[in-house]
Order: structure tokens, then sequence, then C-alpha cells
């Protein structure tokens, strides 16, 4: 009723202004239509801020929270928390039937749904419980030996980060960390640093398609091009990728990625991926060795790949039988619109929290490097985690604050439940605590 009422205001100052204009008026008409833009202007800004306001109640987050960090675990929306559900119950009515008979089907066509989100083939494709999980599949598949090195960058998931530091201290290879310089200024420069720490013991380059503390979105198309070509594997972290970008995984050419559906693919916690070329599956051993190891034909999908990571025990699968579910809201609700609306958020963000802290951004102008995640500076005084502390206990503001390379960062996720009000929100914390540093009282 409401954008009624700002079109008849709209047409009657138009009318106006025409009667006014005809008889002597000169600017009236002039004026009149901009007042008549300005009017249709604020409708479309309140039906944007009404259309995020209706997106915020599909979501079960906790109203009295501005929820600014999507990054870390997702949240998933009603419609698709409902299938989950639904999933649990028919496992429940009849466990023998669902998880002895049925199972593999149910998977099969969840792979099905990925493989097409992700232009992959569904049978180079498994489904595992989050991406830590994938990377340390791939990394004690690879048989690794006393002076074999795994090349990494800075820039990489802490959680994964281990798990290379534990495999190597057990068989005597190396994790060599090069560094990538901030601020990016463009992807060359990214691959030209990379490139510094290959060597002839290099066997294979782990690296983030979107990076957990900087946000920084790596070309990794070119990356893993450019190893092929060297005779070098290479696995993808993409636990940020899937639903915040476009992944189209026979473009990528990665040996390896590992991916969640329970990020920016908003599925139900527990829902990841594991990618690999058909020519690198049977070297890819199973993490857990159940049924699926020298699978009978009781329990063989017709892979060994699929049987080996998809074939280990009693578990609850609803959570990746529920991204198909998924895949259809981000469908229903057009979520691309919402993904550039939310990015256009964020790219305010980083010019604004350069304004307020003084601190330069990572991220070149152009702003290709970062979408619904960025990682931005805080001044080096600041204690990041007293700030997190204040945000969350005094301003009720869920945002990660952490120390990257001995540097303060806070990292916002901007996502279709976020609006306006919740960037107003954080930035006015974020003025209101610097001028509490400035004055000594913090």
């Amino acid at each position: 009723m409401e954008y009624f009422f700002v079109i008849i205001d709209a047409f009657v100052v138009l009318l106006v202004g025409r009667l006014l204009a005809t008889n002597g008026y000169d600017n009236t008409l002039l004026s009149a239509i901009h007042q008549a833009k300005n009017l249709i202007v604020g409708l479309k800004f309140y039906q944007t801020e009404y259309f995020y306001m209706q997106i915020k109640d599909l979501f079960l987050l906790d109203a009295d929270v501005v929820y600014l960090n999507h990054g870390s675990f997702g949240a998933t929306p009603r419609p698709v928390f409902e299938v989950y559900q639904d999933w649990q119950n028919k496992l429940e009515r009849q466990p023998v039937l669902f998880l002895a008979r049925e199972l593999q089907g149910y998977l099969k066509y969840a792979r099905e749904s990925l493989g097409a989100y992700l232009n992959a083939v569904p049978d180079d494709l498994v489904c595992i419980p989050n991406a830590t999980t994938g990377v340390n599949i791939i990394a004690r598949s690879l048989n690794l030996r006393p002076g074999d090195e795994i090349l990494t960058t800075d820039h990489e998931y802490g959680a994964c980060e281990r798990a290379w530091k534990f495999i190597c201290r057990k068989t005597g290879a190396s994790l060599i960390k090069q560094k990538i310089s901030l601020p990016v200024r463009d992807e060359q420069e990214i691959i030209v640093q990379l490139w510094q720490g290959i060597t002839d013991r290099t066997r294979l380059i782990f690296i983030s398609h979107i990076t957990s503390p900087t946000a920084l979105t790596f070309p990794v198309g070119k990356i893993c091009a450019q190893a092929r070509q060297a005779g070098i594997l290479t696995l993808v972290d993409g636990a940020h990728a899937p639903g915040q970008i476009s992944v189209n995984l026979l473009a990528i050419g990665a040996d390896f990625y590992a991916g969640n559906c329970h990020k920016w693919m908003m599925a139900p916690k527990g829902s990841a991926f594991l990618f690999a070329r058909p020519e690198r599956q049977k070297f890819v051993e199973p993490l857990v060795v159940s049924w699926g190891w020298e699978a009978e034909s009781t329990f063989t999908t017709g892979s060994q790949f699929i049987d080996y990571l998809q074939t280990w025990g009693t578990w609850d699968p609803a959570a990746i039988l529920s991204v198909p579910a998924a895949i259809q809201f981000q469908i229903d609700y057009r979520w691309d619109e919402i993904k550039r609306d939310c990015h256009e958020m964020v790219c305010g963000v980083v010019d604004q929290m350069a304004e307020i802290t003084g601190m330069e951004s990572i991220y070149p102008k152009t702003n290709s490097f970062y979408h619904q995640m960025a990682a931005l500076p805080l001044p080096v005084d600041v204690d990041a985690f007293h700030f997190k502390d204040y945000l969350y206990n005094r301003e009720r503001i869920e945002i990660p604050c952490y120390l990257w390379e001995g540097r303060p960062y806070v990292r916002i996720s901007v996502q279709g439940y976020n609006t306006k009000q919740d960037i107003d929100n954080f930035l006015n914390a974020v003025k209101r605590y610097l001028t509490l540093v400035r004055d000594n009282i913090i």
C-alpha cells in the first residue's frame, strides 16, 4: 500500500508542476520532475530495504544480534532447514531401509545437483562433512617422503595448515609457506610471488580459492594451468567459494578441489564435497577404512573413489541430501542479484573503513579480488580480541576480529539477510570504539 501512495504523490507533483508551468512559472516543471524522481528513487530504496527484511525473516538467526559473520559457519534459511529435518525424520522412520537400501540413490541425486551447480561430472564428486576433511584425505593419500615439498601461501586457513604440518612431520616432507604481499595489485603479481617457492621437490600446490584471513580471491585457474605444465599437483581449498562466486570446476582444472556447501551455498552444517580429476582418483585413499574398501557387490557404487570416501559407517547424511534444496532456494530468491547487492555493500564498507581507521585497504581499486567478504585492517594499537568482545558484548555485533601476520583485522561478511542498517550499526560501533581507544578509556 505504501508503494501506491508514493506513486500517487509523484503523479500529483508532476501534474501540479505542469499546471504551474503553463501559467508562466518557467522552472516549476523541471523542479517537479526532480521531486517526482526523488520520490521514485525513495520508493526503490524502500522496496530494496523491505525485500531484505523479508529475506532476513527466512533465516533462524537471533534478531537481537547483528550477524556479520556468515563466513565462519554459514546460516541456513528456514525452507532448506525444513527439508533437512524432513530427511532426518525419513531416516528415523525406517533406518535400515534408508541407510542400507536407499541412501546411495539419494547421494547420487545430491551429487548430480552439485555437479550441475559446479560444472563437474557427478562421479568426480564425493560427499564429505567439510572442506578440511577433503584436505586431510588428499594429504594422507600423497604418500609423501622425506625431501618432498608442499607449496602453500601465508594466507591459508589455520586448520588446513595444521593438517599439512602434521602429515609433513610424520613423513619428513616440508611445508613451504610463500609470502603473498599486501596490498595486492594484480593477479600476475600473486602468481609470480607464489612461483618463487617452486623447486624440483614440489609435489603439490595447496592454495585457497578465497582465503579465510584476508578474503582474497586467488587466480586458481591460472595457477592450476601453470602447475600442470610443470607436472605439479594442485589442491584448491574452496571452503568460501561455492555460493559466494560462480565455481566452474572443469574450467579451474585443479587436480583436487575441496569445497563447503554449508557456508555461502547455505546448506545445513556438515555438507561439503571433494572433487578429483578422473585420472587422479585411483590414488585417493580412504580416510576411514570401512565397507567401501574392497567393496562387495552389496556396497559398491561402481566407483572406487566414491566407495572409499562415501561408505564409512553409520552417519547422518541429511545435511548433504539437503544441498539440492539449498540450490533451489538460490534460484527461487534470485540469489545472483542478492549477491551483487551484497558485494556493493561490502565495497562501501571497505572504502568507509579506510576513511574511519586511516588504514590502507589490502585490495586494489578494482573490486574483483573480494566479493561478499572482506578483511579490514585496524590501527596497530587496537587489541583485536578486546575489540571482538566489545562488539559482541556492548554492541551485539557478531564479527571476527583477529591477528594475521601480527596485525589486527576485522573480517566482515554480508549475506542476503543483512541490511544497510546492519552496516551502519557496525561502522558507528567502530567509530565509538576508536574514540574510546584514542581517549585512553579502553
